[in-house]
């Protein structure tokens, strides 16, 4: 399985890599092209770009960033970017959260039953890098909905110190990308149970360990 990558989202994603001076580790790697959720901490607008280009060539295509929609359609230009060049799934922000409502869950299953991974935030907004927020029920829902789907932690670590939010220009220094093991719902498991366990899956990939 494969998808055409625009020629710019590769040059971003290059140059993200280059700025945030990432560098990439996996304590597990996808060994065949299946549907996945790749979930990540969240505290700059690089990180979606970092991840999608941390993944191997042969997956960036059949992957898709989930975003909020009101931000990514405030310009042309970052409506082409979202759009056009990494084909998010732009999901509407409602007072409920980001992934509240049956059909901006219905939008990401499309794109999984079409055979895409996502990229998925589940804290539902920028953090400040120092700590890991509650997750929002986006990701256990996708799970619930889908069995078997595997939800591949994935830890962001100093991002926010490259692009701070409120920062236009990035400023370059180290960060890393450390892909995990990936998790899947549990039979009977409750939803608070399963975000609490995927939250500190990242949880341990800060402390430089590897989750089960």
């Amino acid at each position: 399985m494969s998808a055409i990558v625009h020629p710019g989202a590769a040059v971003l994603a290059s140059l993200a890599k280059w700025v945030s001076g990432a560098h990439v580790q996996w304590l597990w790697r996808p060994m065949e092209p299946r549907a996945r959720v790749y979930f990540a901490n969240h505290s700059s607008h690089l990180d979606a770009l970092v991840v999608w280009g941390a993944l191997p060539a042969w997956l960036r295509g059949v992957t898709r960033p989930v975003a909020a929609e009101e931000y990514w359609q405030r310009s042309r230009v970052r409506s082409f970017l979202a759009t056009k060049v990494f084909r998010s799934v732009l999901i509407p922000r409602t007072n409920a959260g980001l992934f509240a409502g049956r059909g901006s869950l219905e939008k990401m299953l499309r794109e999984l039953d079409g055979g895409c991974s996502l990229i998925l935030f589940p804290e539902g907004t920028r953090g400040d890098g120092d700590e890991i927020a509650e997750f929002q029920a986006g990701l256990y829902q996708l799970c619930r909905e889908r069995s078997g789907l595997e939800a591949v932690p994935v830890y962001l670590e100093n991002l926010g110190r490259v692009l701070p939010k409120g920062e236009f220009w990035p400023l370059p220094t180290a960060s890393s990308v450390i892909f995990g093991r990936p998790l899947q719902l549990r039979a009977g498991e409750a939803k608070s149970d399963f975000l609490i366990r995927a939250r500190q899956a990242l949880r341990d990939l800060r402390a430089g360990e590897s989750s089960e």
